[in-house]
């Protein structure tokens, strides 16, 4: 028997998979792409052809790290901080206050996807062991016999006075309930990724106890909420796990016939998030007097014609007043190189909300505080740092640090007011 003819009964050859493996904001070494890999990657990497080998590219994540996968490729884009940091952060960023870097806790360094898998099953796995959790839902339906209530003007309208089947509608104590339903969509989601075969086990495992659990498709953008109490808190963790998978997990076409799966974590928007949440804790604000971007009580505009709107990541509310204005850039900086653009963009920001100035929060850079005087105009910018290594009880220090300092521009801004 030829090579070329397997056995019968033999395993059919499993595709080649390729790998690479990237870190955030390295440049890499040449890599042959295939066309349609080259175009596929080029909407997440920034991609320079290698000078004199054809087919060759260097490629450059930005803040985007996670997994990647493109037809038989595999990318894998480690981040610069540790993966339990950038877990910790993400989880904290969705509101999950009650999350504990351990829970990340592993002696290597895998990818973001592989840590989260055997968490996620850890952490379904403690929840089911007292059982699936049961919750009531209104149902309405037709039946041969009365349950619930009878909706006369759906049995009328419906059935012309015929007495079966009836219209009613009625309450089910079942397991298909909202919990339930983002762990389910949370483990089909990794499913779909590429994962080592003990990590697809664990999944499997997870999915053995959700089959009376109705498949539904979250949508990253619009996730909803669960409300946690006495009956439901032992979900909580593997709920908000579900939650940050679902967020941060796609898999959709791309251009052709080629299909884009992963684990993708946009870092300056974790940073902008995380820092909103803890900055509204360390104050004990709420999330109408300190909002998200997206969630403004006012419309902030340039212009007189309002023709130009602004959407500020950091805003202190009193009533219609803002007190505070801020933006949280995931950048390192020195006392040389704060960008020109975000000082304009902030300086903007003052004048468009009349406050006497504004901070810059950057990710990393010098200890010393670094602040601008505005020509002119009265305003100061002020650029201040929120180092995220060393330990958790550090990082909370530095957060309360840059509390403190959001409370005096606030109260100078209020002063300011008063004296006009």
């Amino acid at each position: 028997m030829t090579p070329e003819s397997p056995a019968r009964g033999s395993r059919i050859p499993v595709p080649t998979i390729k790998k690479l493996d990237l870190r955030e904001y390295k440049r890499s070494d040449p890599e042959e792409l295939s066309v349609k890999e080259r175009d596929a990657l080029s909407e997440f990497l920034t991609l320079e052809p290698a000078i004199g080998e054809d087919s060759k590219y260097h490629l450059t994540p930005s803040s985007t790290v996670g997994a990647l996968e493109v037809g038989d490729l595999s990318v894998s884009i480690q981040p610069k901080l540790p993966v339990a940091r950038v877990l910790y952060l993400a989880s904290h960023a969705i509101g999950a206050i009650g999350f504990r870097e351990e829970l990340f806790g592993y002696k290597d360094e895998p990818t973001l996807i592989e840590a989260l898998v055997p968490v996620f099953a850890a952490a379904a796995r403690r929840a089911f062991s007292r059982g699936l959790l049961h919750g009531y839902r209104t149902e309405e339906d037709a039946l041969q016999t009365v349950r619930g209530r009878i909706r006369l003007d759906e049995q009328i309208r419906r059935r012309f006075g015929v007495p079966v089947p009836v219209e009613v509608r009625y309450d089910d104590y079942t397991v298909d309930v909202l919990p339930n339903r983002l762990i389910k969509a949370a483990a089909l989601r990794l499913l779909g990724l590429r994962l080592h075969q003990g990590s697809r086990v664990k999944l499997a495992d997870v999915l053995a106890n959700l089959e009376e659990v109705q498949t539904v498709a979250f949508s990253p953008g619009n996730l909803p909420k669960v409300r946690f109490d006495r009956l439901n808190e032992h979900y909580r963790e593997v709920v908000e796990l579900s939650r940050l998978i679902l967020r941060h997990t796609s898999i959709e076409p791309l251009r052709g016939n080629v299909r884009a799966s992963g684990f993708l974590v946009d870092m300056n928007v974790v940073f902008q998030e995380f820092v909103t949440q803890a900055l509204r804790r360390a104050l004990r604000l709420s999330e109408h007097t300190f909002p998200t971007d997206k969630d403004l009580p006012e419309r902030i505009w340039l212009d007189e014609a309002n023709r130009v709107r602004l959407k500020p990541d950091l805003t202190w509310w009193v009533g219609e007043k803002c007190i505070f204005v801020g933006d949280a850039k995931y950048k390192k900086v020195d006392d040389k190189c704060v960008p020109n653009a975000d000082l304009y963009q902030l300086l903007a920001y003052t004048t468009a909300l009349d406050l006497p100035g504004g901070l810059l929060i950057y990710a990393k850079g010098e200890d010393k505080e670094i602040n601008h005087r505005v020509r002119h105009a009265s305003k100061q910018i002020e650029v201040a740092t929120l180092d995220l290594s060393g330990s958790i009880k550090q990082l909370d220090l530095r957060v309360q640090q840059l509390a403190k300092r959001v409370r005096e521009l606030s109260q100078n801004a209020v002063a300011d007011r008063l004296a006009a």
